[in-house]
């Protein structure tokens, strides 16, 4: 690699001043100290506890929206998000190609389809105008449902995901969601704290996701929230991933088959203490992409990405674009060689064996970006 790459890894490493930098960390105080140390002491440490309630309704307050239900999982918040929504069997389900594989497994879980669909370059996100055009040319319209012609089967909903917390063009979305009859999903696992037009993520579809991960700017260690407007969605949500147990003092009655989803105490304890530190982390995000925007300047060939307009980011992760000359894996494998952690962007999930067979749209831009996007450090620096 020739010397810019090596001033970039000199000034990285300045930056963090340590000598192997992580691709995302969590950033911890006493306050997590605190409540989960109130968790141990009082004995409530597992599915029942103040914290839960208390991250649920801090969660929902901050995002703007009426309900918020904590489980064990994003991947575990969108499968829920889509079956109280009414995906059922054999729906289709539309999703960006491009995206982690939870997005596709939440849909398997529930035995719908997958249906991969391209994004667009300014937001990494779903391509409102192109799938416009593609569903025009694939649908038909029975009892008031779009269905695919040449599979049969019913569209039932569409899932844009906020790409490394940049948010899609949702007005363009929601307008498609109308035409067709489709129930709009976020899967905002990654965009807590970014607006769309002044609005969070997370608070346009009937029901949608978010992921507490520990790589994620908020962390409960493992964790994901469903959010909602709709509170007999939100009750049916809570029901199901609390195995669908009828309430009693003492009786185990279950009405349904339902899931073991519930978030611990412990768990929630240290989501509270994450998130009332959630501005001080996207600030110092923010913060952090203008020192990148001097850094990556002096890259030939390569940009920072930067948020779309209309959007006002968290910027989960820095992502660099590389000119298609440039050989992306030669610049993986030399920033990791030298204590820079950095990873391409997910393979397009219609490549991957068990999705192969699933329809699909033109997916040129996607498969494009696969071979262009590369994530570098994003802790934020300086949090307190």
């Amino acid at each position: 690699m020739n010397k810019q790459w090596d001033n970039f890894v000199k000034n990285i490493k300045e930056l963090y001043n340590r000598d192997f930098i992580p691709l995302h960390e969590p950033t911890f105080t006493e306050q997590e100290v605190l409540y989960v140390t109130d968790c141990i002491k009082t004995g409530w440490v597992s599915s029942v506890g103040s914290y839960v309630s208390r991250f649920e309704e801090q969660l929902a307050k901050y995002v703007g929206v009426k309900r918020a239900v904590a489980v064990v999982n994003g991947t575990a918040a969108l499968q829920i998000a889509l079956k109280v929504a009414g995906v059922k069997p054999n729906d289709e389900v539309l999703i960006p190609s491009l995206t982690f594989i939870a997005t596709a497994n939440a849909v398997s879980y529930l035995q719908a389809v997958p249906h991969f669909i391209d994004v667009n370059r300014q937001t990494l996100g779903v391509d409102p105008y192109k799938l416009a055009q593609y569903l025009e040319s694939i649908t038909e319209f029975r009892d008031n449902a779009a269905y695919n012609k040449f599979t049969n089967r019913k569209i039932k909903a569409l899932v844009p995901m906020h790409t490394f917390g940049h948010a899609c063009m949702m007005d363009e979305i929601l307008s498609i969601c109308e035409q067709y009859q489709l129930t709009l999903v976020e899967d905002a696992a990654e965009s807590l704290g970014s607006y769309y037009k002044g609005k969070y993520t997370g608070s346009f579809g009937t029901v949608n996701a978010v992921s507490f991960n520990g790589n994620k700017i908020i962390t409960t260690g493992g964790g994901g929230a469903i959010l909602t407007d709709d509170d007999s969605l939100a009750d049916y949500a809570k029901h199901l991933t609390t195995t669908a147990k009828v309430t009693h003092k003492w009786e185990y009655v279950h009405d349904e088959i339902g899931y073991n989803y519930r978030m611990p105490n412990l768990n929630a304890a240290l989501g509270c203490a994450q998130l009332e530190k959630m501005n001080g982390f996207v600030a110092k995000k923010r913060q952090l992409t203008d020192i990148y925007k001097q850094i990556v300047n002096e890259l030939e060939g390569v940009e920072l990405f930067v948020e779309p307009e209309n959007c006002q980011s968290n910027y989960w992760l820095q992502t660099l674009i590389v000119d298609h000359s440039i050989d992306q894996q030669k610049i993986l494998q030399y920033l990791n060689e030298h204590g820079v952690m950095c990873r391409p962007i997910w393979m397009p999930i219609h490549k991957l064996a068990m999705y192969e067979h699933c329809p699909k749209m033109n997916l040129d831009v996607t498969e494009s970006l696969s071979h262009q996007l590369i994530n570098i450090p994003s802790s934020p620096i300086g949090v307190q």
